[in-house]
């Protein structure tokens, strides 16, 4: 039988349970920052759709747990595994993730007993309510992430039993090796995967956190690119590791990607044969983490666009200084005037050609870059580089 508390604890677990349903923002960075706490969860942090989809699904179990008190205070709330929890089980059981990295459910839990304390504390100053209040509390929310992990454990080895049947399984198996540089047979993996690895590719990763429909967005892929075939692989619920037989993917891309709002889009640099197949794959990925890093708006990024971005923003934090000394209060410019010093150092300095670039009159253009030479901490002839690879990372920063 699950022990009920009194009255007057169950009163105050709902209470307290209708604060913590609407959770404040600083709670809820906490929250997401103890998740991702550990070199086991940096695989999770740097995937832009398992990152979003563990963090949603930490607000859903907060927000189930709160609501179940809400409604029945002091009793056993039961396990949640709508479709939140069990796509996520199903995306770490695509990436080949077990149920260690349901840890951070734990670090989590560490994370939100200490704001529910808070809250506790606040509700009353009666020694004897505030410690029954507390000790079923640590039993309700213990009980009901160990329910949960149990529920989630079992759905992941569903999913992993269910994926190492079929063609899927198979395509996933023989690109792995290929990725790993495996020695596979050139011919014996082109007809596991009905896919010739002669010849030209660019790789791209198309996913969302929002829940788009992403078939639609690789048709659309493949026709801007002009491929009539390509190799998809499915890595998650809400990603796909698509290869096509091209040497490059137009810039037009963006453009017709248009369609399909929630969809995005890394490209990788065009290869040749096995090794082109693969490297072309690992640039693609490298894109698409430095746009989560970066928390960059942009739909689609080209490695080609993004090559020095991608080195220079590995560490968030040294990119956000190494932003700030070179620009100095130029950061907070109007865009006018940033949009048209990146275009200056573009056309190498050319007043001319940047006015002609921007549409815009000669005189404003000097008048701009006057501005924005009496906002940069040097002078721009003195530092055209920085000031030209700070400007890229602010270009592609959210």
């Amino acid at each position: 039988m699950w022990p009920l508390p009194a009255p007057a604890v169950r009163d105050l677990l709902r209470r307290g349970a209708e604060i913590a349903l609407n959770p404040r923002a600083e709670w809820l960075h906490e929250l997401h920052a103890a998740v991702f706490t550990g070199d086991r969860m940096r695989v999770l942090a740097e995937d832009p759709v398992l990152s979003e989809a563990l963090r949603r699904n930490t607000v859903s179990n907060l927000v189930h747990w709160a609501a179940a008190n809400v409604q029945d205070p002091g009793h056993r709330v039961a396990p949640n595994v709508g479709p939140q929890t069990l796509g996520l089980a199903r995306d770490l059981a695509r990436r080949g993730l077990d149920e260690r990295v349901l840890d951070s459910y734990r670090t989590g839990q560490s994370a939100a007993w200490r704001r529910w304390m808070e809250i506790c504390f606040e509700l009353t100053s009666d020694p004897a309510l505030l410690r029954e209040l507390l000790d079923h509390s640590s039993l309700s929310i213990s009980t009901f992430l160990d329910d949960t992990i149990a529920a989630l454990t079992a759905r992941i080895e569903a999913e992993r039993k269910e994926l190492t049947g079929g063609s899927h399984a198979e395509r996933r198996a023989v690109v792995s090796l290929l990725l790993e540089g495996a020695p596979i047979h050139r011919r014996h993996a082109e007809e596991r995967l009905g896919y010739g690895l002669t010849g030209a590719h660019t790789a791209a990763i198309v996913w969302s956190t929002a829940g788009a429909a992403l078939e639609g967005a690789a048709e659309t892929l493949t026709r801007t690119s002009g491929a009539t075939r390509r190799l998809t692989v499915v890595p998650g619920a809400s990603v796909l590791w698509v290869w096509l037989p091209v040497a490059d993917v137009p810039r037009e891309l963006e453009t017709a990607l248009r369609e399909h709002p929630g969809v995005r889009v890394a490209v990788g640099r065009p290869g040749r044969d096995v090794e082109g197949f693969r490297r072309s794959h690992l640039d693609a990925l490298a894109t698409q983490r430095m746009l989560t890093r970066l928390t960059s708006p942009r739909q689609v990024a080209r490695y080609q666009d993004v090559h020095l971005v991608v080195l220079l923003s590995a560490d968030p934090a040294q990119a956000d200084e190494f932003v700030a000394d070179a620009l100095g209060d130029l950061r907070s410019a109007d865009q006018d005037t940033i949009d048209t010093l990146h275009t200056y150092v573009a056309e190498q300095c050319n007043t001319s050609r940047t006015a002609e670039r921007l549409y815009t009159h000669r005189n404003t253009v000097i008048r701009r870059l006057a501005r924005a030479d009496d906002l940069l901490p040097r002078p721009l002839a003195e530092n055209v580089a920085g000031v030209a690879a700070a400007l890229e990372l602010l270009r592609w920063r959210g």
